[in-house]
């Protein structure tokens, strides 16, 4: 089950880099702010649809969980407002892996010291050994963009 877990998550993270691409073309032509509404307008109806015909029922609503786990929803926006505009900037390369690095760097943070609920994970050397390696390849997928606009320019 791990592996599968493992797997659908690799898959997420691959559609994340699709989404990004698509969105930073549409960001240019339509705007930022619409090509986000348009994102979660989407995917606010694609839910419904899943939630009326697959969600199982649940003994809690979502009046019902304390109120700071709704604020989860709200840190999609500036998650798809920063990545239309620096895909359209950097590359959806550069971008992606900047949005990795920092999703691993809190993700280990909230592990460390299982914060929001989690359970705690110590922080071990060989996550913060995997943490230096994604900064590095953060660093030489810039430095190839940087590189091919030097020579674009000459």
């Amino acid at each position: 089950m791990t592996i599968i877990m493992i797997l659908l998550a690799t898959i997420g993270g691959a559609m994340l880099s699709i989404q990004a691409a698509i969105n930073g073309q549409l960001g240019s032509k339509v705007g930022v702010f619409k090509s986000a509404f348009l994102t979660f307008s989407v995917g606010a109806l694609l839910t419904a649809l899943l939630i009326f015909f697959f969600e199982p029922r649940h003994s809690v609503t979502l009046l019902d969980v304390p109120k700071w786990q709704l604020l989860g929803a709200m840190f999609g926006v500036p998650y798809i407002v920063i990545m239309v505009l620096a895909v359209q900037r950097i590359g959806a390369a550069v971008a992606t892996v900047a949005v990795i690095f920092g999703q691993l760097t809190m993700s280990m943070l909230i592990d460390n010291f299982g914060w929001l609920g989690n359970e705690q994970i110590p922080f071990s050397i060989h996550r913060l050994v995997a943490v230096v390696f994604l900064g590095i390849a953060l660093y030489f997928i810039y430095s190839s963009n940087q590189n091919k606009d030097k020579v674009a320019s000459s």
